[in-house]
């Protein structure tokens, strides 16, 4: 499986003409890519998120059911990086519903279809160092997969995540500039891969995000450029109910192009270099997660481990009952049976049936 993995990192890396186009969520699994796996029904968790260059928004997400969950991400700051002191406030807003936790229960493998729309809200767009958007409403479908080494707990053992997607930015018609309209629709495939290594308090994750045009925007674009970002980051599990988060963006490509917007009179290139992220997730409900105690926890996870192991074969007790209770049983079969009634040991009960056969001159019983 590594050795897929790094193949499939190393694909991502080189696609060219990509960008990242995935905003944060706060749901399960790594921070930007998404995961398979749905809050419980009931869950609302919050994540607030600051970004170097400057961006800070938040993100709600709602458990609606075990296949069900929504999420709402605002952005509430965006800096539009064209000197002076330009900002949004607020910027667009993202509106996500995934159909996720599909597949076998208890398997390995989980999956996922997330459908999203982005809602102009800002006043300015079209802006350097950030994602490709012309202000129109725009609209997109991600296919997610997730493997989980503890189905039961993913998160509590090694997972691997899978994003492949598309966007419409439904920008025909769009000025991009005093001199530029989008004749063209603009598309473009999503990706996103990552892995997390958990530890008692740390997660330890990496993460690539990107976009390849299948329409590119016109060149009046500042974030058509070619460009490839990896992720590490971290994550302190203060309490159960809230982590602290943080993580560095590296660009591993993107220096412009011929066909790229020109570098502005500032110098300041389609995208940085490096970009610095801080956040914090927080479970607002249940609130029972506030006043449960480390041993409750420890013995929930313990008797849904135990539900989820398989019955035990079901064993035919009337028959062996009949069977030692013949006159010719000896009273060791009969207090053999006995000892193997419900509650005991598997084979404390095969012991018994055996015993009980042998007095009784019977074939084996099969349960």
């Amino acid at each position: 499986m590594s050795i897929a993995f790094l193949g499939f990192w190393a694909l991502l890396v080189n696609v060219s003409d990509v960008q990242a186009q995935l905003p944060f969520h706060g749901g399960r699994g790594p921070t930007f890519v998404r995961s398979a796996w749905n809050l419980e029904p009931g869950y609302l968790t919050l994540y607030t998120h600051t970004r170097f260059y400057v961006q800070g928004g938040a993100a709600l997400n709602y458990g609606i059911s075990r296949h069900f969950e929504a999420s709402l991400v605002p952005m509430i700051y965006q800096d539009t990086n064209q000197g002076g002191k330009g900002f949004n406030i607020p910027d667009d807003i993202f509106l996500r519903l995934k159909i996720g936790s599909l597949g076998q229960r208890g398997a390995t493998m989980s999956y996922a279809i997330e459908l999203g729309t982005r809602f102009p809200a800002g006043k300015t767009h079209n802006i350097p160092l950030e994602p490709y958007s012309a202000g129109k409403f725009s609209f997109g479908t991600t296919g997610i997969v997730s493997f989980a080494r503890d189905p039961l707990y993913p998160e509590d053992g090694f997972s691997a995540h899978f994003n492949l997607g598309y966007w419409n930015h439904n920008d025909v018609g769009q000025a991009l500039s005093a001199t530029t309209t989008v004749t063209k629709m603009t598309q473009e495939f999503l990706y996103g891969a990552s892995i997390i290594l958990p530890s008692e308090k740390f997660n330890f994750r990496f993460e690539i995000l990107g976009s390849a045009f299948i329409n590119a925007p016109p060149t009046a674009a500042f974030s058509r450029t070619p460009v490839a970002y990896i992720t590490p980051g971290v994550s302190y599990k203060a309490y159960r109910w809230m982590s602290i988060d943080a993580s560095s963006d590296i660009r591993l490509s993107g220096t412009p192009g011929q066909n790229s917007a020109p570098l502005r009179q500032d110098g300041l290139p389609p995208y940085s270099a490096w970009r610095v992220s801080l956040g914090a997730k927080i479970t607002l409900l249940p609130t029972s997660l506030y006043s449960m105690s480390e041993r409750d926890l420890l013995m929930r996870k313990a008797a849904s481990r135990n539900s989820a192991k398989p019955n035990p074969p079901k064993r035919n007790w009337s028959a062996l009952k009949m069977n030692a209770a013949k006159p010719n049983a000896s009273w060791n079969a009969c207090a053999a049976f006995w000892k193997a009634k419900p509650g005991a040991s598997s084979k404390t009960a095969k012991t018994a049936m055996t015993a009980a056969n042998r007095h009784n001159d019977v074939k084996p019983l099969h349960g």
